[in-house]
């Protein structure tokens, strides 16, 4: 089965399928949504005007039996930075695209009526767009109606944020559970929105499989690989027994876990909603401590979180999600927090951006910080409903900050700085500034090295050593988000290159190709400086790879210490 690109043009509401250009052939995920991007799009067009497009794809390991090979990538040009975007999420869609010989799906053109709204529906061998009356409904309910009958089908969708094209919108993929995780960063739902397509239907195939031209080594190096995953204690310990909460406490006791808008390296609330006393709420509550986003994981960092009378309450309740309407904004409250957080999976908008965004309103005295109550009325009244509070917010923390006049607005590229303080973790500084993506934790993720020790130690309160380490990392994972990967299977990487070496092998045995593990790092390099280059042409320079001002004017307790590389450092990250 050769592999094809399946294309839907919303100008004509036409839908073929086509074959993969020979440039394309070598490329998944990450790698061939940038490069569709960067050869397809206007740098320079508006993110929801017609020249803009979205695109999905399955990474190169994708459907096949390799484990934590589930992710999705989604690209296009971002509403929110207005540079080049790819944002991953596992789901059961990455699956059944590449098992269906589904390279991409491109999403191109806008309606000529603006009173309908359509979603795509994807069969074997076949695309087509229907009109729907799915429009206005949450994720939850358009998941559901869209499954009844059909429980195995893929679904990606939009909420109400999406339809109303807050530049927070992120886009939605059904779980194993039929729950959602989150295509997170970047506004990306805003663009499906734009296009007035409410979702993208996958239905199963008995018999599709991902066709593997040598089994029996694939076999063997997908066994080393989930060993690896297994045996190192982050991956096969820490995140299955705690989850990605586990990083509250640690953050906390590293000084570097911003709290109340940046303003503090410490929260005196962490341990409330850290994430060993969510273990235990789960536990006592009967939720689930752990499950897979998607089929094949066996890292299994997510989990079932229920109230306080055993009613589900959401799951895939993660650390940044935590952080950032938690510590962020000085809320100590749990069960606020997780009923927030389903409310945002529903209406469809980045809870990191959602935070943060917030967290500059507090600054700006809107609300108290603290304030949960009022948190939630955000989320559940303003965003929800559209209101001009709501807009704002929506519209991301660099919106926010400007419409109230705030100072300290930790936004880079237009994008909210994740769960990490770059002053007392350097490293995640230098990629919070260099990335394509703007601040993006995921991007190069220092956390490994600068506070957990995986891959060696390096002190996250010094200079030395953080652009080389954020410049490997930030490599090495465009290749990950190539591979479909799950950025987690870094902490086994780093720590055994048996790991490496089994990717290598998987890739090999897949496709019948012979590369290295150099030619894996080469394809990553060529990945950022394909994304670097599309965000030259869309009017960005070095200027843009900075963080806000007030990180190098204002200490961070409780180490008080400051960002402080200089310009030429930050752009010596680029020397490769």
């Amino acid at each position: 089965m050769n592999d094809k690109i399946y294309r839907a043009d919303l100008s004509t509401l036409k839908a073929w399928i086509e074959d993969v250009p020979e440039n394309l052939n070598s490329l998944g995920g990450r790698g061939l949504t940038s490069a569709v991007v960067a050869s397809e799009v206007e740098p320079l067009c508006h993110p929801l005007g017609k020249n803009n497009k979205l695109v999905f794809a399955p990474g190169l390991l994708s459907g096949t039996t390799a484990a934590n090979t589930g992710r999705l990538s989604a690209g296009g040009k971002s509403p929110l930075t207005k540079g080049i975007k790819e944002s991953n999420s596992g789901g059961t869609s990455a699956q059944l695209f590449a098992r269906a010989g589904i390279k991409a799906l491109i999403i191109e053109g806008l309606p000529e009526n603006k009173n309908e709204y359509y979603g795509i529906r994807i069969r074997k061998d076949s695309i087509e767009i229907e009109k729907t009356h799915l429009w206005g409904k949450g994720n939850f309910e358009t998941i559901e109606a869209l499954s009844k009958g059909n429980e195995k089908c893929g679904v990606i969708s939009i909420g109400v944020a999406g339809e109303m094209k807050m530049a927070a919108a992120n886009i939605s993929v059904k779980d194993p559970q039929g729950k959602i995780r989150s295509l997170g960063r970047g506004g990306l739902g805003a663009v499906m929105g734009s296009k007035h397509i409410k979702y993208v239907v996958v239905e199963p195939s008995e018999n599709d499989q991902v066709h593997v031209e040598d089994p029996v080594k694939f076999k063997e190096a997908a066994k080393k690989f989930a060993k690896a995953l297994m045996a190192h204690p982050v991956s096969g310990e820490g995140l299955p027994t705690y989850g990605t909460n586990i990083l509250t406490n640690v953050l906390h006791e590293a000084g570097g876990l911003p709290t109340r808008n940046f303003s503090s390296g410490n929260f005196e609330g962490h341990d409330k909603i850290s994430g060993e006393t969510m273990h235990d709420l789960i536990e006592e509550r009967g939720g689930k401590v752990k499950h897979g986003c998607h089929a094949g994981c066996v890292i299994q960092c997510s989990q079932v979180y229920n109230d306080k009378d055993g009613n589900y309450l959401t799951s895939g309740f993660e650390y940044e999600t935590i952080w950032a309407t938690g510590a962020n904004c000085g809320i100590s409250d749990l069960d606020s927090l997780a009923y927030a957080d389903n409310l945002m999976d529903d209406i469809g908008i980045d809870t990191i951006e959602t935070g943060a965004a917030v967290a500059v309103a507090m600054e700006a005295g809107v609300l108290e910080f603290g304030d949960s109550k009022g948190f939630v009325k955000i989320v559940e009244q303003d965003i929800k409903n559209g209101t001009p509070l709501g807009r704002i917010i929506g519209a991301g923390a660099e919106v926010t900050g400007k419409v109230f006049g705030v100072t300290r607005v930790p936004v880079v590229k237009g994008q909210a700085l994740p769960a990490y303080d770059p002053r007392a973790v350097k490293g995640i500084g230098i990629t919070y500034a260099t990335s394509p993506m703007g601040a993006d934790h995921t991007a190069g993720y220092s956390v490994t090295s600068n506070i957990l020790s995986v891959g060696g130690f390096i002190d996250p309160l010094k200079k030395e050593g953080q652009i080389e380490l954020s410049r490997n990392l930030q490599i090495a994972t465009a290749s990950l988000d190539t591979a479909g990967l799950c950025i987690f299977t870094a902490f086994a990487i780093l720590d055994n290159a048996e790991a490496m070496e089994a990717i290598v092998d998987m890739l090999n045995a897949k496709s019948g190709s012979s590369i290295t593990g150099d030619d894996v790092m080469s394809l990553g390099a060529s990945v950022l400086k394909m994304e670097r280059e599309f965000n030259k042409r869309a009017g960005f320079n070095e200027k843009d790879d900075r963080l806000p001002e007030f990180f190098s004017l204002e200490k961070c307790p409780p180490h008080n210490v400051i960002w402080d590389f200089t310009d030429e450092e930050i752009d010596s990250f680029w020397n490769f």
